[in-house]
């Protein structure tokens, strides 16, 4: 696991102490995963865990939600430019409940860390492979609002923020920041596979990618792209047979079908509805309105 490679190298870094030995999931982000790294490239990992059982269920541990000692709720840990084993590192770790609420909202890098080419993933347990096994069920044509706001602002950033360090160096060798600009087209043309195919593939793109990297796109043809490329998607969303909204009922069951693989059965921490009587109830109450 790269996490535990990076602390039994001496590093400075500090996720919770249960964190290290509770991961079910490590895999490489950013340009690596997305087939443009340089050999210089930083190592992005992002990661799920699993908390202590009373961080995820605190009611197990007596808390009553609003009232006296409260138990610290995890969501992330995250640590960055962690220089260890001749790189540097950016971690960002989910907790489970977390990671799954973002991936069905279909936050874009949550998801795609999903769909990283296998080479990319560090570490999986049981439960990283049945979340990765299921990650097109995340998918929803909700992904073109989160994408396009994704895109549009690395397009923002292009022509707003001051660029520093590596990032002044692009500007002033290619007169604006490609890292930016192919992340706007990465963006753009991955929410295109969804909602074509309900599927990402992250590396199908990469010689475009890597094109604009080069410097190869004027911010010109960038600008003209990325409007020519909004109006196509805008029709294609509205023609789109991918599934309007996420299955949130589903992907409960999901969620609680991995919960239950590291803390065993949970009947007592989790009320469990009964969607037979959920309907009677749901006609009882139309059946009331139009009386």
């Amino acid at each position: 696991m790269s996490l535990r490679k990076v602390l039994a190298s001496g590093a400075k870094v500090t996720p919770p102490s249960w964190l290290p030995d509770n991961l079910c999931y490590e895999t490489i982000m950013g340009s690596v995963a997305y087939g443009v790294s340089s050999d210089a490239s930083d190592m992005d990992v992002y990661g799920i865990c699993m908390p202590p059982k009373d961080v995820v269920f605190p009611h197990l541990a007596g808390e009553i939600d609003g009232f006296g000692s409260q138990v610290k709720r995890f969501d992330t840990w995250q640590e960055h430019h962690v220089v260890a084993l001749e790189r540097s590192w950016d971690f960002q770790i989910y907790g489970i409940v977390r990671f799954f609420q973002l991936a069905m909202e279909n936050n874009p890098n949550v998801i795609d860390s999903l769909f990283t080419p296998r080479r990319c993933v560090l570490s999986s347990t049981p439960i990283g492979e049945y979340i990765r096994e299921h990650r097109t069920e995340f998918l929803h044509k909700g992904a073109w609002q989160k994408f396009k706001g994704y895109a549009y602002s690395q397009l923002n950033k292009i022509r707003t923020k001051t660029p520093t360090g590596k990032r002044a160096e692009l500007v002033e060798q290619h007169g604006y920041d490609v890292k930016f600009a192919y992340h706007v087209v990465r963006l753009l043309l991955e929410v295109e596979q969804i909602l074509v195919a309900c599927d990402i593939d992250l590396e199908r793109d990469r010689e475009q990618l890597k094109a604009i990297r080069r410097g190869e796109w004027s911010l010109d043809q960038l600008d003209a792209w990325a409007q020519d490329k909004e109006k196509a998607l805008e029709a294609l969303y509205h023609t789109s047979t991918v599934r309007y909204a996420p299955d949130e009922a589903q992907l409960r069951r999901h969620l609680v079908h991995c919960l239950e693989m590291h803390y065993g059965d949970l009947s007592a921490a989790i009320h469990q509805p009964d969607e037979a009587l959920d309907l009677v109830r749901k006609i009882a109450d139309l059946t009331k309105r139009y009386r």
